[in-house]
């Protein structure tokens, strides 16, 4: 049965006599979600290969629909609503044979000798369109999704400039859900420009920052379409976005189901360019989906968060106009657009006149559109009076804020649950007493000061003298000890201590939602951000130089290395016969990290201060790894490597929907790795059961040869990395010029046959709006490498011939392994969409790592217990 036949007719109800279901239950039914709501849709399930990640095709039944729509979410594709659907015939059926069987379909409806079933018959033939609408697809899956994965679609969906959910409707357990909890993770960044001064580049969380909001609404039927409108309004000039979804847009005419009642954001954020900017600054726009009259509850909310709320409508019924009358003394403004020959003339006018005064209205609040009103002078006069409202004295209000009316209306909101209440005190223990990121580090997380710098010194002098093979340099030895036990003399601190009690205790959801409270609260005391030219908005990405020590933001990942130097202090001591093994009280440490690794959270590699592999925690953490997963245990290592600003943990992130930092430099400097599941029904074909991606991060900051110690520091890193890798990506700057550290370190393996599979990635970093100068001239990968790579060529191999790069990753010439990567956005941030050539880009690229793993084009795929090895001999 096609899904538009659903809740179309009441009559239609009698066709499931034995059993009423509701439309919800119909609506997950169809799209397979039904099974998902007693335990639900987690992160691991958006996360996990399978596949499906391979392929690129249409959706072929409605229960295609969900992971179809997650799929291209996780590749943040602009087409992620476009749901339709594309029949599968079966690939030997010849034109004729499809012919025949239509007609035998016919002729049987025909037999039956109803007029009526005939009808019906040809109604519920499928259809290459969806039978879903795409708001209906996004209520039930976020119904069927738990609070983490919901968190992660709509931080998704803000980064492909869609409409976010606030207000989510549940018509069968009959209450709505405020969706506090989903939008935290969002962050807007705009350019605020204050009356007298000098303006700011200013980032803030959605649910934290300030803005007047302005809500749409419809009374019974209106000509005109909200969304539509509410699209011209945020878009600039004559170029509408589609950040709200309408009837217009491909399969967007599909009635809804389920999703009346829904209420939807979208902000308007400004660029610093005056051609651009619609409005001086942040203003949120609300979209209540349905007609107020079936939807009291959500209007009442939107007249008590909103400044202004405009209705759009035909005709103001009787009864309409008694729930309007019950807003007297509202401080909302209220308009009205109205199409009047469509509607009762006569009438309207009547009962706006009685609203005048009561909603103390002026005849300029009542707006005509009719089919012969220029559109684009429309848009600009209720632009006119958004700005008018904006820079009035209004309501301005936070997410945060409106939660609180929501909770008085009666509305429930997610994050009350108690499983995130109690983390987010035990994180504001913490957090309350970060006033300073620096000072916080010195004093509280003690073991990561000159001490564990020494001591990675130290360790680094005795390895290469084991693999030279000189004698054990006692000296060296005792100072590694008297450095361990000095760090071991320190007791962790109470921030320290908690933050342990907050991994290690709680229910494992209880345990996420913790770490997610660390995050953000440790976020709101980042180091401030140095004012900047308005165009630099463009860019929104990390520059190409490396952070500096003070700039580095506090972040969960060094309670994390605070915990890993305990863990490997204790374990020298132990090692050199100075503390018995019955005297450990760390020893259970690298067990909570790897939990953290499975959950699907980046933990750190290779310190980002030291600049060193903690290895013992490393080991003991991938050990309790393989303890965990010894019924799976092959792994695949996927790493990306290139200087800071190159878009490698974006690359990352919209490829495996990861979570590895991002963000114009200030993110952490550390390598880091996070753990992706391939499901059960692909590991056999794959080849693996995990892939363990790991980030490079700020790790290679483009040191030339003449550098010295910085150059080897970088170039044995870039090896590690290598070494430990199966697939590596090589994110390279426009000028296409390989870091001289990655030259050298491919040189070194080189020697040992563990030359990766390799990938060169090029991205177009500059966007083609942006003002300001052209990139440096492109050299062509495949020529002879650089002068600075020729400097790493020769230190390497002395008098060596001249060879590419490209000839050093073992490529195929009939196979792909340069990749041109196009621009990330397209248009002009913070208003800017993920470019939708990107997102193809990426997928193809993935899909042909995934084909490399398969096919064994890769280093020999190891266990957990293999990498530790080579871990401990890198």
């Amino acid at each position: 049965m096609d899904a538009d036949d659903y809740g179309a007719n009441e009559a239609q109800d009698s066709d499931f006599p034995a059993v009423e279901r509701s439309r919800l239950r119909e609506m997950l039914s169809l799209l397979g979600l039904d099974t998902y709501q007693a335990h639900k849709l987690s992160l691991q399930d958006f996360l996990q290969i399978s596949s499906d990640s391979m392929k690129n095709r249409a959706p072929q039944a409605p229960r295609d629909l969900p992971w179809n729509f997650l799929r291209k979410l996780q590749a943040l594709s602009s087409e992620a609503r476009s749901t339709t659907m594309v029949l599968d015939a079966p690939p030997d059926a010849r034109p004729a044979e499809k012919e025949s069987q239509m007609e035998e379909e016919i002729i049987y409806w025909d037999a039956a000798d109803d007029l009526a079933a005939d009808i019906y018959s040809f109604s519920e033939l499928p259809t290459p369109d969806t039978p879903v609408n795409p708001l209906d697809l996004l209520c039930a899956l976020l119904l069927s999704s738990d609070s983490f994965l919901q968190q992660e679609i709509v931080h998704k969906m803000s980064l492909c400039q869609f409409a976010l959910p606030l207000v989510l409707p549940d018509s069968e357990n009959h209450y709505h859900t405020f969706l506090l909890w989903a939008l935290r993770g969002v962050v807007r960044t705009w350019w605020a420009q204050p009356p007298r001064g000098v303006g700011s580049l200013r980032e803030d969380s959605a649910v934290l920052s300030r803005a007047p909001a302005v809500a749409f609404v419809r009374m019974e039927v209106s000509s005109n379409s909200k969304s539509q409108l509410l699209n011209a309004v945020l878009g600039p000039g004559h170029r509408p976005r589609d950040c709200f979804w309408h009837r217009d847009l491909n399969v967007g005419t599909n009635p809804r189901e389920i999703a009346d009642g829904l209420v939807e954001v979208s902000w308007f954020l400004p660029s610093g360019r005056e051609d651009l900017d619609v409005f001086p600054e942040p203003v949120a726009f609300l979209n209540l989906r349905g007609d107020i009259g079936s939807h009291w509850l959500q209007f009442k909310l939107l007249t008590e968060v909103s400044s202004a709320v405009f209705i759009l409508t035909d005709n103001i019924s009787k009864k309409e106009y008694k729930l309007l009358y019950s807003m007297k003394g509202s401080a909302t403004k209220y308009y009205f657009i109205l199409s009047p020959y469509r509607g009762k003339r006569n009438a309207n006018l009547r009962f706006l006149n009685r609203l005048i005064p009561v909603l103390r209205m002026d005849h300029s609040h009542v707006l005509v559109k009719v089919s012969s009103t220029d559109g684009a002078g429309f848009v600009r006069r209720v632009r006119a009076i958004v700005a008018h409202v904006a820079r009035a004295p209004c309501r301005r209000l936070s997410v945060e804020e409106m939660a609180h009316a929501a909770r008085k209306l009666g509305l429930r909101v997610d994050e009350d649950c108690e499983e995130c209440q109690r983390a987010r005190g035990r994180a504001e223990r913490i957090t309350r007493r970060v006033k300073d990121a620096d000072a916080y580090r010195r004093d509280e997380l003690r073991l990561q000061g000159d001490a564990w710098r020494k001591a990675a010194q130290v360790e680094k002098e005795l390895c290469r003298a084991q693999w030279a093979g000189d004698p054990p340099d006692k000296e060296l030895r005792q100072r590694l000890l008297e450095l361990r036990a000095q760090q071991l003399g320190h007791e962790p601190t109470g921030g320290l201590q908690e933050f342990i009690s907050g991994i290690s205790g709680p229910a494992p959801g209880e345990k996420l939602y913790f770490l997610r409270w660390m995050e953000w609260g440790l976020a709101r005391v980042a180091p401030p951000r140095p004012r900047q030219p308005p165009e630099t908005i463009l860019a929104l990405r990390p520059k190409h130089c490396g952070a500096t020590e003070s700039s580095e933001p506090l972040g969960v990942e060094h309670f994390l290395r605070e915990m890993g130097q305990f863990y490997e202090a204790e374990s020298c001591l132990v090692e050199a016969g100075k503390l018995l093994a019955a005297q450990r009280r760390f020893a259970h440490f690298p067990g909570l990290a790897s939990e953290l690794l499975l959950k699907g959270l980046p933990v750190e590699l290779i310190d980002g201060s030291a600049r060193s592999t903690p290895l013992r925690w490393v080991s003991g953490l991938l050990r309790e790894l393989h303890a965990r997963l010894e019924r799976r245990p092959r792994l695949v290592v996927l790493s990306a490597l290139g200087l800071p600003g190159t878009g490698k943990s974006t690359l990352l992130n919209t490829m495996f929907g990861l979570r590895f930092a991002t963000g114009r430099g200030r993110g952490p400097r550390g390598a880091f790795m996070q753990l992706v599941s391939v499901a059960e029904s692909f590991s056999q074909d794959l080849g693996c059961d995990h892939i363990l991606v790991i980030d490079s991060g700020g790790l290679i900051g483009g040191a030339l040869a003449s550098a010295g110690e910085r150059f080897e520091q970088e170039a044995s890193l870039a090896t590690q990395l290598l070494g430990l890798s199966n697939v590596t990506v090589v994110s390279l700057a426009e000028t296409r010029d390989i870091p001289p550290a990655i030259v050298h370190a491919f040189l070194r393996l080189e020697k040992t046959g563990r030359v990766p599979n390799c990938q060169f990635v090029c991205q177009n970093l500059h966007d083609a709006c942006a003002p300001g100068p052209r990139p440096r001239e492109r050299r062509p990968l495949l020529d002879p490498p650089g002068e600075a790579g020729r400097a790493s060529v020769h230190m390497e191999r002395p008098g060596g011939s001249m060879r590419t790069l490209a000839g050093l990753a073992f490529c195929d010439p009939g196979k792909q392994h340069i990749w041109h990567i196009p621009g990330l956005w397209h248009g002009v941030p913070p208003m800017a969409a993920v470019s939708l050539a990107y997102s193809e880009a990426i997928f193809e690229l993935k899909r042909c790592l995934l084909e490399n793993i398969r096919n064994g084009l890769s280093n020999p795929n190891k266990n957990i217990q293999q990498l530790i090895e080579l871990v401990r001999r890198l």
